[in-house]
C-alpha cells in the first residue's frame, strides 16, 4: 500500500486527548469519568456574544475578509490598548484560534530544518505545529523546584545556532500556570535582538493571572517591534473554545505581510464566530473579576488537597488554570491509562494528561501529569481524593 509521510509518522499524538478512547470505554461501562485532562471551562460563555448570533439577521453567510472583519480587528485594537498595548487593526490578523495563529507564525518565519528554542514544559501541540512546519524544537528544561521559572538566560545562548530562529514562549502558561515577570519579558527580549531572532508570545491566558501579579506583554517592551509576535484567543479568555477565533498580532509589517499569504490560502475565519468574538469584547470588568476570584478559589483548594498526598510534589500557578503535579510513580502514561481500564471508586475515575507530552526533550515530566481546574471545587475535591486512592492502590502492584 502507499506509505504514509515521514511528517505524518513523526507527528505527535495529543497527551490531552490520546487517552479518550479510553475514557470513552470507562463510560460504556457504566463508570462516571472526572476529566481533569483538558483545559475546556465550565464557565458560562457571556451571554452578549451568544445573543449576538441569536439575533443576527444574515441572508447569506458570506466569506469575510481574509484578515478578518476590519469592525473586529478595530474592536481588537480597542481591548489592547486597554491593556496598555498599542496596536493598529493592521497589526492584526484574525484566526481560526490560536491554533492556526501559531502555524502561521511558524510558516512565517522558520523554514524546513529552522530552529525554534522552548522552555519544557509547554503547550503539547508546540511539537505538533512544528513537526508539521518541519522546525525543530530545541528544549530548555525549566523545574518544577521553582515553579517553572524560566531558566538562565546563559543556557538560552548555549543553545542558539545559525539555524535558530525564534523563541516561544507561553505567558502564563499551560501546563504549568507561571506567570513570566517583567524582568524575565526583558531579559528575553535583549537576547532576541542581540542575535536577531524573533520572540513569540503565546498570550491567550492573559487575562488569568493572581495574587495580585499583572500580565506584562512582548507587545509593551519598547524597541522590540520588529521581533515580537503575539498569539491570542477567544478560547479561554471567554469560555468560547468551540467558536475557533483566534489572531495574531506583529507591528513588523513583513510578518503581516508573509502572515497573510498563508491565510489567503484558507481564504477566512469563520464569519459566525467573528460576530460572536467581536460581542464579546462588551464583556463587562466584572464578569473576569468573578471568574478569576473562582479560579483563585479553585487553584488554593487544589494545592491544598494535592498537597495532602504523600509524595506527591505541586507547582503552584500564578495564572492560566493548569497546574504540573510530580507524582510518586515511574510511568505517568501508563497510570493515566490504569485510572480509565482498571480504577474506580464508588463508580468514578479521573482522566489526567500525563506531562510527558508536554516536554520535547525524551524522558522528563514521565512521573508527571497536568491538572486543569476547570470544574466546580466539589468535584476538584473528589478527583484528588480518588487520585490519592489510586496512587495507593497502584503501587501496591
Amino acid at each position: 500500500m502507499p506509505s504514509i509521510s515521514n511528517k505524518g509518522t513523526q507527528m505527535p499524538a495529543s497527551p490531552i486527548r490520546k487517552l479518550v478512547p479510553y475514557a470513552e470505554a470507562a463510560k460504556k461501562r457504566g463508570t462516571h469519568v472526572i476529566h481533569l485532562n483538558i483545559g475546556q471551562p465550565d464557565i458560562k460563555t457571556p451571554k452578549v456574544a451568544l445573543d449576538a448570533v441569536r439575533n443576527h439577521t444574515i441572508e447569506v453567510l458570506e466569506y469575510s475578509m481574509t484578515q478578518g472583519s476590519e469592525a473586529y480587528r478595530k474592536k481588537i485594537a480597542g481591548y489592547y490598548a486597554k491593556q496598555d498595548i498599542f496596536v493598529d487593526s493592521e497589526d492584526i490578523i484574525v484566526t481560526t484560534g490560536g491554533s492556526e495563529a501559531l502555524s502561521f507564525a511558524m510558516g512565517t518565519i522558520m523554514d524546513n530544518d529552522d530552529e525554534i528554542i522552548i522552555p519544557e514544559p509547554f503547550y503539547a501541540n508546540y511539537n505538533g505545529f512544528a513537526t508539521a512546519a518541519g522546525v525543530n524544537v530545541r528544549p530548555i528544561a525549566s523545574s518544577i523546584d521553582n515553579n517553572f521559572a524560566l531558566p538562565p538566560i546563559s543556557r538560552f545562548e548555549e543553545l542558539i545556532t545559525p539555524k535558530t530562529k525564534a523563541i516561544l514562549i507561553c505567558n502564563p502558561g499551560n501546563p504549568t500556570g507561571y506567570l513570566y515577570s517583567r524582568e524575565e519579558i526583558h531579559q528575553l527580549s535583549e537576547l532576541v535582538k542581540k542575535h536577531d531572532l524573533f520572540l513569540v508570545a503565546d498570550e491567550v491566558y492573559r487575562e488569568f493571572t493572581y495574587d495580585g501579579r499583572e500580565h506584562y506583554s512582548i507587545l509593551q517592551v519598547e524597541g522590540l517591534e520588529q521581533h515580537a509576535i503575539v498569539v491570542d484567543s477567544v478560547s479561554k479568555r471567554y469560555s468560547m473554545c468551540g467558536a475557533r477565533i483566534g489572531c495574531l498580532i506583529s507591528k513588523n509589517k513583513a510578518v503581516i505581510d508573509t502572515a497573510m499569504k498563508f491565510a489567503q490560502a484558507r481564504l477566512s475565519p469563520p464569519t459566525f464566530a467573528q460576530i460572536a468574538s467581536e460581542a464579546a469584547l462588551e464583556t463587562p470588568p466584572s464578569y473576569f473579576e468573578q471568574v478569576i476570584d473562582e479560579y483563585v478559589s479553585r487553584r488554593n483548594l487544589l494545592i491544598t488537597e494535592l498537597n495532602k498526598l504523600e509524595g506527591v510534589k505541586v507547582a503552584t500557578p500564578q495564572g492560566a488554570f493548569y497546574c504540573v503535579a510530580e507524582l510518586p510513580i515511574e510511568d505517568a502514561d501508563h497510570f493515566a491509562q490504569w485510572l480509565l481500564e482498571s480504577f474506580e471508586v464508588n463508580g468514578n475515575t479521573v482522566m489526567v494528561a500525563p506531562a510527558a507530552g508536554f516536554y520535547a526533550t525524551p524522558g522528563l515530566g514521565k512521573n508527571q501529569i497536568r491538572i486543569a481546574y476547570v470544574l466546580e471545587k466539589e468535584q476538584l475535591v473528589k478527583a484528588v481524593q480518588i487520585l490519592g486512592r489510586a496512587l495507593t492502590e497502584y503501587n501496591k502492584q
